[in-house]
C-alpha cells in the first residue's frame, strides 16, 4: 500500500491508501483534498491527480474538477524518496538525557527537522551527531527521534525519542493529550481576563496555504488555557498550556483574540519596535510518563535571554 504522511498533533501518522470520504460537492478535487491533508500542500496533490493516482468513484479526474455530493475520493500517495541527513556537531543544550530519550532546549532560529530551504543547521542534524545511531526510526531517515516539534521561532524544550519503544509510548501520549505543555509567550495589547480557554478548530487557511486559520473547513479541534503573567501598557505576559498540539496553534488563538504574539510577522500585524526574530514564544516545561519507568517527569526549559531583556525592558 502506498502511504500519506500529515503530522499533526505532534503524531506522525502513516495513512495507507485510503478514502477521504463522500464529499459536500461543488469544491475542485485538488482544493478538496488539500483541505483534508494541511500538512501537505495543493501543488502536491495536483501532482498525484496529474499521476492519475486521485479518483472520484473510482474514475481518475482532473485537478479542476467540480465534486458533487457524495462522491467518493480515493487517493494512492507514492512512497516519499527520502535523503540521507548527515550529522552535524552542532552544541545542543541539554536538559536531560537518559537510555530512551533525551530533552532538548531548542534554540531560536533552529529548524527541527530538515525541510525545503532548510536542509542543514536542524535540530535532527545536531541529534545524529550526538545520538549517533541511537534514534527512534519510526518517523523515517528526515525525522529521526522526533515524536513532536515546535517552529523555527519557538524556543523550548522538545522530547527527542532514542529507541522505537520511547517514541511509541511518547507518541500515545501526546495523541491521548496527557502531556503536560506550558509555555510563555507576550502578547500585544492589555489582555483583560485573567484566565480563560480558547477553542476552536484550526486548518489550513483557504487562501494563504502557509498560514493557519480557525475555524475552516475539515479543521481539527483545538484548545489552549491561557493565565496573564504580567501586564504592561502595551503588551501582556501570558502562559498558556495546550491541551492539543495543532500546528501554530497557540500563534492562531492568540491572533484570533486580536492579541498576536509580540514579534509574530506570520499572524501579526504592525511594526516591531523591538526588532525581534520572529514570535516571543517559549515552550517552558513538558512533562511525560517515562517510557521505562513509568514515572511521570518534568522538565523546564529556562527563558532564553533575550525574552528576559525583554521583559526587563517592558517593565
Amino acid at each position: 500500500m502506498e502511504q500519506l504522511q500529515e503530522f499533526e498533533d505532534g503524531v506522525m501518522e502513516q495513512l495507507q491508501e485510503f478514502e477521504a470520504g463522500a464529499a459536500d460537492g461543488k469544491e475542485r478535487l485538488d482544493k478538496y483534498l488539500a483541505g483534508l491533508f494541511p500538512s501537505q500542500s495543493r501543488s502536491f496533490f495536483q501532482k498525484l491527480i496529474a499521476e492519475q493516482r486521485v479518483a472520484v468513484n473510482g474514475v481518475p479526474q482532473k485537478a479542476n474538477y467540480r465534486l458533487n455530493p457524495g462522491d467518493l475520493v480515493s487517493v494512492s500517495v507514492p512512497e516519499a524518496q527520502e535523503t540521507a541527513i548527515l550529522p552535524e556537531n552542532i552544541p545542543l543544550d541539554i536538559l536531560y538525557e537518559d537510555g530512551d530519550l533525551l530533552i532538548v532546549n531548542k534554540p531560536k532560529g533552529m529548524v527541527v527537522h530538515p525541510s525545503a530551504g532548510h536542509t542543514s543547521g536542524t535540530l535532527v542534524n545536531a541529534v545524529l551527531y550526538h545520538c549517533r545511531d541511537s534514534l527512534s526510526g519510526i518517523n523515517g531517515e528526515i525525522r529521526p527521534g522526533i515524536v513532536h516539534r515546535i517552529d523555527m521561532d519557538t524556543t523550548g524544550a522538545l522530547i527527542v525519542c532514542k529507541n522505537d519503544a520511547a517514541h511509541a509510548c511518547i507518541a500515545e501520549q501526546i495523541k491521548e493529550h496527557t502531556v503536560t505543555r506550558r509555555y510563555r509567550g507576550i502578547v500585544k495589547g492589555c489582555v483583560k481576563a485573567d484566565s480563560g480557554t480558547i477553542e476552536g478548530t484550526i486548518g489550513r487557511h483557504p487562501v494563504d496555504r502557509k498560514k493557519m486559520a480557525m475555524n475552516v473547513r475539515n479543521g481539527k479541534p483545538a484548545v489552549t488555557h491561557y493565565r496573564v503573567l504580567q501586564r504592561f501598557s502595551r503588551y501582556t505576559y501570558l502562559e498558556f498550556e495546550l491541551e492539543t498540539g495543532r500546528t501554530h496553534q497557540i500563534r492562531v488563538h492568540m491572533a484570533g483574540m486580536g492579541h498576536p504574539l509580540l514579534g509574530d510577522e506570520v499572524y501579526g500585524s504592525g511594526k516591531d519596535p523591538f526588532r525581534l526574530q520572529g514570535q516571543t514564544l517559549h515552550a517552558m516545561v513538558i512533562g511525560f510518563v517515562h517510557p521505562t519507568t513509568k514515572t511521570y517527569m518534568e522538565f523546564e526549559a529556562p527563558l532564553p535571554e533575550y525574552f528576559t531583556e525583554l521583559l526587563a525592558k517592558l517593565k
